[in-house]
């Protein structure tokens, strides 16, 4: 059997990297791998290195284009998950809340202040929560690696004309966000108007003032260079995101053992460099930004916490009582 690239990516192709095969001799699996995420940063590179070790594992049978930011999609993220329900494209990676539009309990992983820490929410998302979650995907058509979650890291607020100390500063500041409702209904309960964008308009909704604000882990201030046009960098460490690895499920289960298997292996151990990196870079970016006359600053968490007895008292009801329970047993009680 071969698996080939749809049209539309062939003629897309020029735009992405491709993992070469055999020469002179076609791959059995051609395969086009999304993400939303700049060529520069350790997501791309790890995911380019995955699949180029799985062409090595598989004697060339498995070939992949690597498509960073989405291929240019102008809808971004949401069009792109469309792609991978539908079967246009084989694999992508993508944040929960985003997923969340269509398999709600995906939203888990975004609970704001849940996660103290990006090794804490690895842990819940490799372990029973992140099962059950994968669970749900199938039901919708998606195949959830068992090590799936690529890091982005803590989420922090950065802004153009003052600092985020206390959840009033959010009073009407449009802030950009990721699609998904639990973020909107975070940003909301904090005065905030949410604004979606796809990342790589992120700079330019800024620059334009179509918002005065967004929240994002250094990493991608960097990768997309927003560092230009904020001044402020509230720590708030208010959620954890990362890019989980997804497969179209139909396309998924028409593989043979050992294909899966190379690719199962091969994620595992690319998603665990990359988080080892990415931890390293969002630890690095702090004194990197500071030299570059951005402003930090410490924020204490509890006033926000105060403001989300709502929010958590819906998404309780909405996740369900299995999927909360998953999640308070790694975090403790919230709300």
């Amino acid at each position: 059997m071969k698996t080939t690239l749809t049209r539309r990516a062939v003629l897309a192709g020029a735009a992405g990297t491709t993992i070469m095969v055999r020469r002179g001799q076609a791959a059995d699996y051609k395969f086009s791998q999304y993400h939303n995420q700049t060529t520069s940063g350790p997501l791309h590179k790890n995911i380019v290195a995955m699949w180029d070790a799985i062409r090595t594992e598989t004697n060339g049978r498995v070939e992949a284009t690597v498509f960073p930011e989405n291929n240019k999609l102008v809808a971004g993220d949401p069009a792109a998950l469309k792609l991978l329900i539908s079967g246009e494209i084989q694999f992508f990676t993508l944040m929960g809340g985003i997923i969340g539009t269509v398999v709600p309990v995906a939203e888990a992983q975004q609970v704001p202040f849940a996660f103290k820490s990006s090794p804490e929410a690895h842990k819940a998302i490799d372990g029973a929560l992140g099962a059950y979650v994968g669970e749900e995907m199938a039901a919708k058509g998606m195949h959830l690696f068992p090590v799936a979650g690529f890091d982005n890291g803590m989420r922090e607020v950065t802004t153009v004309t003052r600092p985020v100390v206390k959840p009033d500063d959010l009073a009407g500041v449009k802030i950009r966000v990721p699609p998904g409702q639990m973020i909107f209904d975070t940003f909301q309960a904090f005065g905030a108007e949410p604004v979606t964008t796809p990342a790589n308009l992120i700079y330019d909704a800024i620059k334009t003032g179509k918002v005065g604000a967004q929240e994002n882990p250094l990493v991608v201030l960097d990768g997309f260079k927003i560092y230009e046009v904020v001044k402020y960098v509230s720590m708030t460490n208010h959620s954890w995101s990362g890019f989980n690895q997804m497969a179209h499920l139909p396309t998924w289960n028409s593989l043979p053992d050992d294909i899966k298997a190379v690719i199962t292996r091969n994620v595992a151990k690319f998603v665990r460099q990359q988080r080892d990196e990415q931890g390293k870079l969002n630890a690095s970016l702090r004194d990197t930004f500071a030299a570059r006359g951005l402003v930090f600053n410490e924020v204490d968490q509890a006033p926000f916490r105060a403001r989300l007895s709502g929010v958590y008292a819906s998404w309780k009801e909405k996740l369900g009582t299995k999927c909360w329970g998953l999640l308070e047993a790694q975090v403790g009680k919230l709300g």
